[in-house]
């Protein structure tokens, strides 16, 4: 006869991981099973953060937090109140994993390691017994007194079920085909913009530390650092736009224009009041070897050059008609995108389970009692920066919570 499990979580990452642990430690009689597809456990934390593990960001207000996420907004700011990110950083500190805030506000290990937390989960599910098994591919799951799944040739039953399994196409078409809800198209969220252009080529590398960038026709605008890469652009400013517009842009087969002010919240008129200037009291300077804007030198004569017809100008020979073309350059630039690249492994979608089908006090299907869902196979994510780790601790949190007062 198949054992009945109090808990069975599908999914053996982050917020598998998250859910299970809290679930023992506040009810320790609970029988807990993960059920994990592959081979390996928390592979996902094992690569986020360049292998240090971006565990959280260090926004501490719930109505600020959540407004770095596209999709999944309102919904989390309640969930917040419950569990934030000062919260996962006291979590983490209690069980002997120490963290440490970054300049642009990222939360990391001390230890700087990725390690540092799969040894703290992987050491607390042993400690907590809590039971894994492996290669586990979910084929279906029906409720008849109490949940029964099948995985090839395994079947389990459960008296609650938690979905944790991240974007899994295959386990969203479960989802969808087997207990009826409903599925966003999941499309990236995370990605950077692939551009050919002479003014940005032999520049990798390089970035400015804020600029603002435009697609054109649509309403889609961000502003941070902008980072020029061997394929195109990269950086904040080009992920925000990403994440923000990745179901308008997914439309449009990534085949846009954008337009660069490289002088951030510099307006065009200052520009050209600058650049007169400069035509006044700089006359004999030649104008590519002289930067103004603090802008990277190359990036600079690259700009100069594409706006003017001769490259060896100096600044008393520059007509109105240049400088205008030389603002532009500098405040409006325009930028064919043609496709896009992933961001390192930052796997992040758009889509999922949606959203106005849970019930987000406890992270609990409208359509099935006792069925859960934790991270990403929901429809909800952010930019880059800890967030959608974030959001997976608070959900697998509340969803530990949840249990174990029904319990």
């Amino acid at each position: 006869m198949t054992p009945i499990w109090n808990t069975i979580i599908i999914g053996g990452g982050a917020a598998g991981f998250f859910t299970a642990i809290n679930l023992k430690e506040q009810a320790p009689n609970h029988r807990v099973l993960i059920l994990e597809k592959g081979k390996e456990l928390l592979k996902k934390v094992a690569i986020s953060g360049g292998g240090r593990c971006n565990v959280t960001h260090a926004c501490f207000e719930p109505r600020e937090l959540v407004k770095h996420y596209p999709r999944g907004e309102q919904e989390l700011l309640g969930p917040f109140h419950q569990f934030c990110t000062g919260d996962m950083m006291g979590w983490l500190d209690d069980r002997g994993v120490p963290t440490k805030i970054e300049e642009d506000n990222r939360v990391f290990p001390a230890s700087n390691s990725s390690q540092s937390i799969i040894d703290c989960f992987m050491d607390y599910a042993n400690k907590l017994d809590i039971k894994i098994n492996l290669h586990q591919r979910l084929d279906s799951i029906h409720f008849n007194e109490h949940w029964h799944l099948l995985c090839g040739e395994h079947s389990y039953e459960a008296e609650h079920v938690v979905f944790a399994t991240g974007s899994s196409p295959q386990v969203w078409q479960v989802i969808e085909k087997d207990l009826g809800h409903r599925i966003i198209s999941p499309v990236p969220s995370l990605f950077t913009f692939n551009c050919k252009d002479t003014r940005i080529e032999s520049l990798m590398g390089l970035s400015v530390p804020n600029a603002q960038v435009k697609v054109k026709n649509e309403k889609l605008i961000s502003e941070g650092p902008l980072l020029i890469t061997h394929w195109g652009f990269s950086g904040p400013a080009i992920l925000k736009l990403s994440a923000w517009g990745a179901l308008q842009l997914n439309k449009i087969k990534y085949q846009f224009d954008i337009q660069i002010n490289w002088l951030g919240h510099i307006s065009p008129e200052a520009c050209k009041d600058e650049l007169i200037r400069s035509k006044n009291a700089e006359s004999k300077k030649m104008i590519r070897k002289n930067p103004l804007f603090d802008l990277p030198k190359r990036l600079w004569e690259n700009l100069v050059l594409h706006a003017l017809d001769k490259s060896d100008k100096n600044w008393a020979d520059i007509s109105k008609i240049e400088i205008q073309k030389l603002r532009d350059e500098l405040t409006a630039g325009s930028y064919s995108i043609k496709g896009k690249s992933t961001f390192k492994d930052e796997f992040v979608t758009a889509g999922g389970v949606e959203l106005s089908e849970i019930n987000f006090k406890r992270f609990e299907s409208k359509l099935h009692p006792r069925l859960y869902f934790a991270g990403e196979v929901l429809n909800i994510d952010a930019i880059t920066g800890g967030f959608n780790f974030q959001a997976a601790w608070t959900g697998a949190w509340i969803i530990a919570k949840s249990i174990a007062e029904s319990s």
